[in-house]
C-alpha cells in the first residue's frame, strides 16, 4: 500500500499556538479511508486538542491494534511515537510502555472489533489497572475491513446493508468501562467536533484510566436505514448529559451559558472541566447515577453522549504501585542493581 505524505510547506499567515506549531503541524499522511468516514473527523479533532494544549507532538505515544481504526494513528501527530500492535492486544503494550517511561502522554486508539470482540478481555483489565492512558474507542458496529459483518457493539436488531438483523445483544462498552473502574468516562459522536474536542482535552489531562467511545459511522457499510450507528440515526437520537469546556490552568474564566446549572470539577493537575447541565438532575460523579441514565438511554433508543463519569481524585497504575517517579527507561546500573547485601535483606524478610 502506498502512503502520501503531506506537503510541509505552511501558509505564513496560519495560526500558531504557544510553542509556535500550526495545526498542520500536528497532522500525519494523508487518510487512505473511505471519503467521509467517521474516523477521519476522530483524527481532526485528536489533532486540535493537542493543537490547543500545546503538548509537543514528540512527548505524545501512540497505540493501536487492528482494524480501520487502528490505521488512524498514522494520520495524526506524525512527529510523534507510535506502534501498532497485535489484534485486541494493544492495552497490554500500552500498559507496558506507560510503566517503562511515565514521563510520555500515552493515546490508546482502537476500534469495536479490536476492543469488543478479540481484545474485550485486555480493554477491561486496562480499565481496571487504572492505567494513565486516554482510551478512543472509534465505534461503528461492523467490521469494516472485512465487508462490513456485525460487530460486538451492533444494537439488537439493527439492520446490516444486505438486509440480514443482528440478533445479538450489543456490548455497551461505557457501562463495561464503569463496571471495570475506569475514572473518566464519556461517549461522543465524530460528527460533533465542539464536543468531542473539549472531552478529548479532558481526557488527555486526567490522571487515571479515560475511556471515550466515539460512534464513528462506517460509510461503507453501516450508514443505511435500520443501522443504529449511521450518521442520520445518531444526529436524531443524540441525547447529551453536558457541555463540556476545558481549561488548561487556573486562570480567570469568564462563562455565559443561557441556560442549565453548571458544574465545576478540578482536575490533579490545577486544570477545570466546566459542564453546564443539559439534564438538570446529572451528575457526572455519581457513578451509580451514570449507569442508570446510560441504560434508561438505551432502552429508549437514544444514545447518550456527554461526560458520563469523572472522578476528580483519580489515581493511575504507578500511585497504586507505589513506583519510582523517575521513569524506568532512564534508570541507570546503580538504581536497578541494588548489589547483593540488599537482596540478602529482601530475601531474609521472605523467609
Amino acid at each position: 500500500m502506498t502512503f502520501l505524505a503531506k506537503p510541509k510547506l505552511h501558509h505564513p499567515t496560519l495560526p500558531k499556538n504557544k510553542l509556535g506549531f500550526t495545526r498542520r503541524d500536528y497532522e500525519g499522511k494523508v487518510s487512505t479511508l473511505c471519503a467521509g468516514c467517521g474516523h477521519d473527523s476522530i483524527s481532526a479533532a485528536l489533532i486540535q486538542a493537542f493543537w490547543e494544549l500545546d503538548i509537543q507532538p514528540h512527548r505524545v505515544a501512540k497505540m493501536s491494534g487492528i482494524g480501520c481504526s487502528s490505521k488512524t494513528p498514522d494520520y495524526f501527530l506524525g512527529q510523534s511515537h507510535g506502534f501498532n500492535t497485535v489484534h485486541g492486544r494493544m492495552p497490554s503494550v500500552l500498559t507496558g510502555a506507560n510503566l517503562a517511561n511515565r514521563d510520555l502522554i500515552y493515546l490508546g486508539v482502537s476500534g469495536d472489533g479490536d476492543s469488543a470482540s478479540i481484545g474485550l478481555g485486555q480493554f477491561a483489565h486496562v480499565m481496571r489497572r487504572g492505567v494513565n492512558m486516554t482510551y478512543i474507542l472509534e465505534n461503528n458496529g461492523v467490521y469494516g475491513l472485512t465487508k462490513g459483518q456485525f460487530s460486538a457493539t451492533a444494537d439488537k436488531g439493527s439492520k446490516a446493508k444486505k438486509g440480514s438483523i443482528n440478533a445479538d445483544s450489543a456490548i455497551d462498552t461505557v457501562s463495561l468501562a464503569l463496571l471495570m473502574g475506569a475514572t473518566f468516562v464519556a461517549r461522543s459522536f465524530s460528527g460533533d467536533k465542539h464536543q468531542l474536542v473539549p472531552l478529548v482535552k479532558a481526557a488527555i489531562a486526567h490522571q487515571g484510566a479515560a475511556f471515550i467511545d466515539v460512534i464513528s459511522p462506517c460509510v461503507a457499510f453501516n450508514n443505511h436505514a435500520g443501522s443504529t450507528k449511521s450518521y442520520e440515526y445518531i444526529r436524531e437520537h443524540n441525547e447529551a448529559v453536558n457541555r463540556l469546556d476545558f481549561w488548561p490552568t487556573r486562570e480567570a474564566i469568564t462563562v455565559d451559558y443561557s441556560a442549565g446549572g453548571v458544574i465545576e470539577v478540578p482536575t490533579h493537575d490545577g486544570s477545570i472541566l466546566k459542564l453546564r447541565k443539559l439534564h438538570e438532575d446529572y451528575d457526572p460523579s455519581d457513578k451509580i447515577n451514570a449507569s442508570a441514565m446510560i441504560a434508561s438511554a438505551a432502552v429508549k433508543g437514544e444514545v447518550l453522549t456527554g461526560l458520563l463519569y469523572v472522578a476528580p481524585d483519580a489515581e493511575d497504575l504507578h500511585a497504586h504501585l507505589n513506583t519510582y517517579e523517575t521513569a524506568f527507561n532512564t534508570l541507570g546500573e546503580k538504581e536497578l542493581c541494588p548489589g547483593s547485601a540488599m537482596l540478602e535483606k529482601i530475601n531474609a524478610g521472605l523467609r
